[in-house]
């Protein structure tokens, strides 16, 4: 019995495609699509070679709840989640940007700043700012989405002039942006956390933007505790946070950053159960539920039943 979900390997009939991403494992079903979300961990746009417990069931359950709140902003691709570890959707059509928003002074942006630049996509960072400091007003920094390799930034003057987007559908997605972090914002303000960066993906089906991916997850967000931010900022302390930005920096400590000739370092025991027990911190912290661990024995097994019995019901 293996503690963590590394891959599925499945094959259903029906199933037109099949792709890995860095952590999920999709199975398409002609306009239809099951996304099982694996325990699998990237930093630097590296997978680590160990999986990470519960981590696949923690990201699965965070990102339903936001979308199940969000649909009334932006149609997404959700239909079902007939187990913890998996999504049913629609297909759509990606459209290959990030849409970054930032509202603190964090990770990328921060790093970018302490090098003494202050233009970050093209939008100017104020001066006289310290590391997790708000920004006066969210800042939306996209990055070009990559089939390989890393994400690159990019500023809205490059991405229109490139035409990955219209001018209208960019002034849509930004829209959708703004209006999605007001609501992860508020969500977490009420569960003591502030969110502080985020990413949204957006795709076209029949015509229409539909969100897709994850969202307001600790993959695609950053988190702080909201009880004692402003003491924390006046004394130049650390924020409590939760995201993955502390295995990025596990990682940096141990002389990784994904850059060519380095070593991706061994993550021991003692280190990937933190990972666990901050993944379900946040879990619960965020959603306000118990988080309920789903036994790994026959996991696989279970989740290849959740999906065959979606898309090839035993008739009555």
């Amino acid at each position: 019995m293996s503690d963590a979900l590394k891959e599925s390997n499945f094959s259903f009939q029906g199933q037109t495609d099949f792709y890995r991403g860095k952590v999920r494992d999709v199975y398409y079903f002609g306009d239809k699509m099951a996304v099982v979300a694996s325990d699998r961990i990237s930093a630097f746009d590296h997978i680590l070679p160990r999986a990470i417990p519960y981590k696949g069931q923690v990201l699965n359950g965070v990102a339903t709840h936001f979308l199940n709140a969000s649909k009334e902003i932006v149609p997404n691709w959700l239909l079902n989640v007939p187990h913890p570890n998996v999504a049913i959707g629609q297909r759509c059509e990606p459209i290959k940007l990030e849409m970054v928003i930032r509202g603190y002074l964090a990770g990328h942006a921060w790093r970018t700043y302490k090098s003494g630049e202050r233009i970050l996509c093209g939008v100017n960072m104020p001066e006289g700012m310290k590391e997790s400091d708000k920004f006066p007003e969210p800042i939306i920094t996209p990055a070009t989405k990559a089939e390989e390799g890393h994400d690159e930034d990019i500023s809205a003057k490059d991405i229109l002039a490139k035409n990955i987007v219209s001018e209208e559908l960019w002034n849509q997605l930004t829209k959708y942006t703004y209006q999605l972090f007001e609501l992860g914002t508020k969500m977490a303000a009420e569960r003591g956390l502030i969110l502080v960066d985020t990413k949204y993906e957006f795709g076209i089906k029949d015509g229409k933007i539909m969100l897709i991916d994850e969202i307001h997850t600790p993959d695609s967000s950053r988190y702080y505790i909201l009880e004692g931010y402003e003491d924390r900022q006046k004394e130049g302390l650390r924020q409590q946070q939760l995201s993955k930005e502390f295995v990025r920096e596990w990682l940096m400590e141990n002389q990784f950053q994904g850059l060519e000739g380095q070593n991706m370092p061994e993550m021991p025991d003692s280190f990937r159960d933190i990972v666990t027990d901050r993944y379900i911190d946040l879990y619960q912290r965020i959603t306000g539920l118990e988080f309920v661990k789903k036994e790994y024995a026959n996991l696989e097994s279970k989740i290849h039943e959740s999906i065959n019995n979606y898309f090839n019901p035993l008739p009555h």
